[in-house]
């Protein structure tokens, strides 16, 4: 099936050849083409240009783009999307006083989550992360990461993660699987974590390989919860079952957890609230992404991922949701991109150049999706009639888009 968009104001992150992650500088240029034509065939961008050089062919399909823009899909890289329940009890807590990990430490956190989960049927699971996930791909998402971590027992971490297989059978947006083999501590190993990290590693481990029910190895490096030294057991124990490591680090503290990612070739370090000279140091060094969830930092009112310090220096960087009941409680990418602009002094070509390239690099598709490059999906934004795309940024409270596109098809 050919489908073609004519009269496009203007076409946004477009990329002639094979394009990997945006450093530095480039992640300020931003290269688009005006009154241009978008030639799609069989889910796939088959050709592009301006209309000046537009194609007479046949086509099954014509839409005008008279005054609107179209831009790739967004990239989300950290989601923990399945989950049960919800936390908004903790929500009032934290207007009432408490802080995150004071509330962690009387049972509620991860491990409220962690009980719901367990006590929540598989079908039921599936049945509320459909739900979520049909609303992010509403508002533009068009590539995501989905991790565990919300099980903390072999029953439920394999019940999430065929879950998100399920969710990968059933929907044609691009998901990838992540093992988050080491979140948090159930109170039952609270004075044993070795035989915790030896439950996941030993026996769920060896079954999500088999089934290949992930792509990546998680772990959550920060005081009090998993040390450098638990990390590199984890990534190590990933990487012999085909695992490639993710890591949550730097949220709160930084403890050495960027140096262990990078050692065991991370595809990602996810966080970076806090980051150090040594750190950047040591990113300059490797194809290691950094990735900032703002969503977070906005959520909790914890301090932003430096992300002026982080280009400046030359490195990469990519944004995520990090769509989780208790500290990022949406998956808006759309707020994530402005969110960038407003409170990390990032512009709005290096926020939509984070979210959509560097966010597919930071989850091994960046040959497949982030990009209007001949060959990708066709997973696609098509805006409302709007001045530039600067506005994405700055009218952060209102719905640009006038359609979603996954693989050229209109998305509801």
């Amino acid at each position: 099936m050919k489908h073609i968009f004519k009269n496009i104001k203007e076409l946004i992150q477009v990329r002639e050849g094979p394009v990997s992650a945006l450093v530095g500088e480039e992640l300020k240029r931003l290269p688009t083409l005006k009154n241009a034509y978008l030639l799609i065939e069989d889910g796939i961008i088959a050709d592009y240009g301006t209309m000046d050089n537009c194609p007479d062919v046949a086509v099954d399909r014509t839409e005008d783009a008279t005054g609107k823009m179209i831009l790739p899909a967004w990239c989300d890289s950290h989601t923990h999307l399945v989950y049960a329940g919800n936390r908004e009890g903790e929500f009032i807590d934290r207007i009432n006083g408490m802080t995150y990990e004071e509330i962690a430490n009387r049972g509620g956190g991860i491990l409220n989550s962690a009980k719901t989960l367990q006590k929540t049927s598989e079908e039921e699971l599936y049945q509320q992360s459909k739900v979520r996930l049909e609303e992010v791909i509403g508002s533009g998402t068009g590539a995501i990461e989905i991790k565990s971590g919300y099980g903390l027992t072999m029953d439920a971490e394999l019940k999430m993660l065929r879950v998100i297989q399920r969710l990968k059978e059933n929907y044609t947006i691009p998901i990838k699987a992540t093992f988050l083999a080491a979140h948090a501590l159930p109170d039952q190993y609270s004075s044993d974590k070795r035989a915790f990290l030896r439950l996941m590693l030993e026996e769920v481990l060896p079954i999500v390989a088999k089934e290949r029910l992930a792509d990546y190895i998680d772990v959550f490096c920060e005081e009090g919860y998993f040390s450098v030294e638990d990390t590199e057991l984890v990534l190590e124990a990933g990487k012999k079952f085909g695992l490639t490591p993710k890591i949550h680090v730097n949220q709160f503290n930084a403890i050495g957890g960027v140096q262990a990612g990078i050692k065991y070739d991370a595809l990602s370090v996810d966080h970076l609230e806090l980051i150090r000279k040594e750190d950047i140091a040591s990113l300059q060094n490797s194809a290691t992404m950094p990735v900032a969830l703002p969503g977070c930092s906005y959520f909790l009112g914890i301090p932003y991922t430096p992300a002026r310090e982080i280009i400046d220096s030359g490195l990469p960087l990519a944004l995520a949701s990090d769509f989780n009941p208790g500290s990022a409680p949406s998956g808006n990418m759309h707020f994530v991109v402005s969110a960038a602009c407003i409170k990390m002094k990032m512009s709005p070509e290096e926020a939509i150049n984070a979210a959509t390239i560097n966010g597919a690099y930071a989850m091994g598709l960046e040959n497949e999706v982030g990009s209007i490059s001949k060959g990708k999906k066709a997973n696609l934004l098509l805006t409302k009639p709007i001045n530039s795309y600067g506005v994405l940024a700055y009218a952060f409270g209102t719905n640009h888009l006038d359609q979603v596109y996954l693989a050229g098809e209109k998305w509801n």
